[in-house]
């Protein structure tokens, strides 16, 4: 996992508290990756077709990738005490790292686990209002997906697929080109020469790898970082110039492709709901 630092840049991460206290009766999780952190009590996690996970001590659940679940308590008479957050950590739903965890991390949350101590330093700054309250989390989420990585490589969980693309000693050589310089003219002609591969052989193997074609990979990446500026309030032609587009309109059919939302709209969805977390 040498190649680490430049896929990182690829994404944001952005979350927010959906449950914090008792829980009283049954809730339910969609669309967005989920962290849960049981502090007492027990709670079962159902999911369609799959097996029952139960939480009966002090433990955390990771769902990296949204999946429709719900969280119930098991004593009637004893409520758990629950935090829960949904956590984006890329723009790129074809993301190399998210790609490569497991559908589902357990971990108890021993004072030996380096995981559980960083998910909770995430909870406690997210219900916060402090001074670079943003800056700290995209910090904390770095650490978090690194440290996720870390054990999931460490206790061989990780899919061998994904980290092939990572670590193949060419295409490697290609994802840290692009990761480098995203705004660049890049075609299928320059990239395979990167690879030292020809234009056939080089398209089939990356879309085997990395799961996307190379145009599908840095549009992705373009988005991500798209998104970074539009956040930090920077004009619309002034982002499209800088992740790679002749102007404002261009980047906007890629939004609209994308998310079906626009820059500006997108900007203002994000805003709305950093109230809405700043609120709970």
């Amino acid at each position: 996992m040498e190649n680490l630092s430049a896929l990182l840049n690829q994404h944001t991460f952005t979350s927010d508290v959906n449950h914090c206290g008792l829980l009283t009766a049954a809730k339910h999780f969609t669309a967005r990756g989920q962290l849960h952190l049981l502090e007492s009590g027990k709670v079962r996690i159902l999911r369609k077709g799959q097996r029952e996970l139960l939480m009966d001590r002090p433990s955390m659940v990771f769902f990296p990738i949204g999946v429709t679940h719900r969280v119930e308590p098991v004593d009637a008479d004893t409520a758990p005490k629950l935090i829960s957050a949904s956590v984006t950590f890329a723009a790129n739903p074809s993301s190399l790292l998210v790609n490569a965890l497991p559908d589902v991390m357990y971990l108890q949350l021993t004072p030996d686990c380096a995981v559980s101590g960083t998910a909770r330093w995430l909870i406690n700054e997210i219900q916060t209002q402090r001074f670079g309250k943003q800056t700290m989390l995209n910090r904390l989420g770095e650490i978090f997906i690194l440290q996720i990585l870390r054990h999931a490589t460490e206790h061989g969980n990780l899919q061998e697929g994904t980290v092939s693309a990572i670590n193949h000693p060419q295409m490697s050589k290609v994802i840290n080109r692009i990761h480098q310089d995203p705004a660049y003219h890049w075609t299928l002609d320059n990239l395979a020469s990167i690879a030292a591969m020809s234009r056939s052989k080089f398209a089939e193997q990356f879309k085997q790898l990395v799961g996307q074609t190379p145009n599908e990979y840095i549009t992705g990446l373009r988005l991500t970082l798209a998104q970074k500026l539009l956040k930090n309030n920077k004009p619309v032609n002034y982002v499209a110039g800088e992740v790679g587009y002749e102007h404002g309109s261009a980047l906007a059919r890629i939004f609209k492709k994308k998310l079906g939302l626009s820059p500006r709209q997108w900007l203002q969805q994000t805003k709305r709901n950093s109230v809405q977390q700043a609120i709970i």
